[in-house]
């Protein structure tokens, strides 16, 4: 039982709800601690390993505050006391509690920050950052595309493994690069973990269409939302990015995370190679809103119209812009991607973009609007061609036996499906010309697709339907602990008389440690006397214990106690 938990069991009795659970929050106490009244509270949030997980938190501003605290408690309120004050790290009158001081020994303070402002870039870093930006917008679009088809695999630990890192590389996404563009995109709520896959959200479906500009604005908005408070400032805007470094002293991993915070400015263009600042960067530091413009300027044309060749590739003569960019990727493959991309239609491809919805006539349609150069006879037939051999295969349940049902009028497909070594996962038995399985519809479509069947999804009514292999999801708002109920158990044993309820607990303390006490006991004259007991038992009302002046056993009222102080052994 330490006698500095008192004062602060006390102030948290005096907080409001709000107040408590926000310093739960940032202590990240547990909802369900076994906590039955403050002075348990108290106790907990200032044992060594609560404190030694709420230091690392702190910033540097505040970090600051709390040493010179130690050293001469503050008399003026600062934002930073505040702050201290409702971390439970100081009391009313400034001063850390003595757990805390204990708790800084072994920190060195602090070193002064040099918050000069930031060296403006020249025109050619400026340029430069504005071309690394549009490559980050264009290359994190590459990875939402991936991902859209096939969500990443997660590490236990959250980040993506080694072997996806290596496949996108091979997708043309720098693999150095693919850490930083995720934190990017998990900022800016275009990608949520769902379980241990990494998948696209809906918001990203409309930043896939959006134009360059608000594409950049967006991440842009989401890395600022998501800078840690070390590096914010209250007007909205962050440090300069040359103190970030400095943000935590006192947590071991910041230096770490704080090099990955420069590396997505450095990849979104707020900051140039040798950490100078472009024009567009200076307001958003200042808690401007976002201009877009001075960055977009610099950028080249986008462009609407394509030439397509009659060797089935497409040529964009510029950076095509993005809805189209997108809409056509379904329907071919990139081959190169530079200001002039390349484009090729294959008969998978084709296929793959039918598999999403796109019919024979609106894919004419829309190459038809983008060409330059009409559609060349050999791409039409392509599109023709496959769009007729598309739906030879159709996957339906069956509404009497509730299996899986596949048929084709090509009965050289069904004998093939039959036959192949890949479906053998699938069981499929012959069923009146047909093929049958207990394997669900999707699954089972999924699989024919993958192995290059030309399948379509059929509703019981006989239409077809579009599957949708990886849905996307909603990003998850971050959970908020519920403190309600533990703060009414708290409340629940709160009793008018804060004395005799630290009397009790300091009484239980020294008999579960057997201690001595030196006891003050009040005499029914009024006056009052001072025993040494060795504390043996507690209950009834009653403090047993052996008097050693005496050595006799003494039972007394513990209403008749006035004071009771462990004595150093």
């Amino acid at each position: 039982m330490s006698t500095h938990a008192r004062p602060l069991a006390e102030w948290l009795s005096a907080a409001s709800d709000e107040q408590l659970a926000s310093l739960f929050t940032a202590r990240r106490v547990r909802p369900d601690a076994g906590w039955q009244d403050f002075f348990d509270a108290a106790e907990a949030l200032l044992d060594p390993g609560s404190l030694a997980r709420i230091l690392p938190a702190l910033t540097h501003d505040e970090a600051t505050a709390l040493v010179a605290a130690a050293a001469e408690p503050a008399v003026e309120t600062t934002p930073q006391r505040r702050t201290l004050e409702s971390l439970a790290l100081l009391r009313p009158d400034g001063a850390p509690f003595p757990p805390v001081i204990a708790a800084l020994t072994d920190r060195d303070a602090p070193t002064p920050l040099d918050v000069a402002r930031p060296q403006a870039a020249s025109e050619a870093d400026t340029a430069h950052a504005a071309e690394r930006a549009f490559t980050t917008v264009a290359s994190l679009a590459d990875l939402l595309l991936l991902a859209r088809e096939k969500p990443f695999a997660l590490l236990a630990g959250g980040n993506v493994s080694a072997g996806e890192k290596r496949l996108l590389g091979e997708s043309g996404v720098a693999a150095e690069s693919v850490d930083a563009l995720i934190g990017i995109a998990v900022d800016s709520g275009l990608v949520a973990p769902d379980g241990r896959r990494l998948r696209t959200t809906t918001r990203a479906e409309d930043w896939l269409r959006s134009s360059v500009a608000d594409r950049w604005s967006t991440l842009v908005t989401g890395f600022r939302d998501a800078l840690p408070r070390g590096v914010r400032t209250d007007d909205g805007g962050w440090l300069p990015t040359t103190v970030w470094s400095q943000a935590h002293p006192w947590d071991p991993t910041w230096a770490e995370r704080g090099e990955a915070l420069l590396e997505r400015a450095r990849l979104l263009g707020l900051i140039t190679d040798d950490g100078s600042e472009p024009a567009w960067a200076a307001s958003l530091r200042q808690g401007g809103s976002i201009e877009s413009a001075p960055l977009t300027d610099l950028l080249p044309s986008e462009v609407d119209r394509i030439f397509l060749q009659n060797d089935l590739s497409a040529i964009s003569p510029g950076p095509l812009a993005p809805a189209l960019d997108v809409r056509l990727r379904t329907i071919a493959a990139r081959e190169s991607a530079a200001q002039a991309s390349t484009y090729r239609f294959t008969p998978e491809s084709i296929a793959h973009a039918l598999v999403a919805g796109e019919s024979e006539e609106s894919i004419l349609e829309f190459l038809e609007s983008l060409s330059l150069t009409g559609i060349p006879q050999p791409l039409r037939y392509l599109v023709s061609q496959t769009s007729q051999r598309h739906g030879l295969v159709r996957v339906s349940t069956d509404s009497e036996t509730g299996r899986t049902r596949i048929e084709s009028s090509d009965p050289h497909l069904i004998e093939a499906m039959a036959v192949d070594q890949g479906l053998r996962p699938l069981a499929l038995t012959k069923h009146v010309a047909a093929l049958s399985t207990r394997v669900g519809r999707d699954t089972v479509y999924w699989a024919l697709t993958d192995a290059r069947y030309p399948a379509t999804l059929v509703a019981e009514d006989g239409t077809a339907i579009t599957g949708e292999r990886n849905p996307v999801v909603e990003a998850a708002p971050e959970n908020t602990a519920d403190y309600a109920p533990l703060i009414a158990a708290l409340r629940s044993h709160q009793g008018p008389d804060a004395d005799a309820a630290w009397l009790d607990r300091e009484l239980e303390a020294a008999v579960r440690a057997k201690a001595v006490l030196r006891v003050s006991v009040g005499m029914p004259d009024g006056s009052t006397r001072e025993l040494i007991l060795e504390a043996t038992g507690l209950g009834g009302g009653r403090l047993r214990g052996r008097d050693r002046a005496a050595d006799v056993e003494r039972t007394l009222p513990v209403s008749s106690i006035r004071a009771a102080t462990v004595i150093a052994q």
